[in-house]
């Protein structure tokens, strides 16, 4: 009897579903990117079937390679812009001023986000003049757990806490809080001092702080946050800037829904 080698099973999912599962596996690492090795084996896929789909999915503009690693692409950046554009532009428009006031006061990068489920959407970002390894992009998503930003939205909602410490949280750096219970413990800490750090959480070498900028009953509606390489940045003197430019624009927030709810 002559013996046969086992042939690979067979991978019966549609295209469309494999170009999802890329694009689910590069959107938990949106901002670094990833190669395709890393990217097949997270989407469960082949090699060379990671490869062909993600050669698909460049040549529509939805994903874009960076030397051999590939990330989601500006076209997939803007549909995903045209899905929150009603409420985030406003929220985007009116914080915006604020922004522009924390990067005066700091020289150094500066965002405006929102949350979204477990992750974080960038509105904005004012670049620094000095150069650091900050992953984040206009549009583009984080997870909320390894992020300042994001850890300070789930400190001050509570839904989206009790959903985030009900899910396994990935962990992108040795110092990402992986742990549901570490987790709970950090945002009962956020809400005493209404700042959020991050210490080499998502990215290595990069330091962040974040504060809420809050509306009616104490719900964070977006959060502005500082980021610059760490050990060069002083998050402590930038959160106290921080929670200063995010009250003046709770405050500017609370004053703008009290004129709308009484025209």
């Amino acid at each position: 009897m002559t013996a046969t080698l086992a042939s690979p099973a067979r991978d019966d999912r549609a295209a469309v579903d494999k170009a999802i599962s890329l694009l689910v596996a590069l959107g938990d690492r949106a901002g670094g990117g990833m190669g395709v090795s890393e990217l097949a084996r997270r989407a469960r896929l082949s090699k060379s079937t990671a490869f062909r789909v993600l050669g698909l999915l460049e040549r529509n503009g939805v994903v874009e390679r960076v030397g051999t690693d590939y990330r989601l692409g500006e076209r997939l950046h803007h549909l995903g812009r045209s899905v929150y554009a009603p409420e985030s532009e406003g929220v985007r428009d009116r914080l915006l001023p604020f922004l522009a006031d924390l990067y005066e006061a700091s020289r150094e990068t500066v965002h405006l986000a929102v949350l979204d489920g477990s992750h974080v959407i960038y509105l904005a970002k004012l670049y620094g003049h000095r150069p650091a390894p900050v992953p984040s992009r206009i549009g583009g998503r984080l997870p909320a757990h390894a992020t300042a930003v994001g850890k300070v939205l789930l400190a001050y909602d509570s839904d989206a806490a009790e959903q985030a410490l009900s899910r396994p949280l990935e962990r992108y750096t040795a110092h990402t809080i992986a742990d549901p219970g570490d987790l709970a413990a950090e945002l009962n800490r956020i809400r005493r001092t209404g700042v959020a750090f991050d210490h080499a959480e998502y990215q290595p070498g990069l330091a962040c702080v974040a504060a809420p900028v809050l509306g009616r009953g104490g719900r964070a509606v977006a959060a502005l946050s500082v980021a610059g390489r760490q050990g060069r940045i002083d998050t402590e003197r930038l959160g106290a800037r921080a929670r200063l430019v995010a009250a003046e624009a709770s405050r500017a927030w609370s004053r703008q829904v009290q004129r709308a709810y009484l025209a």
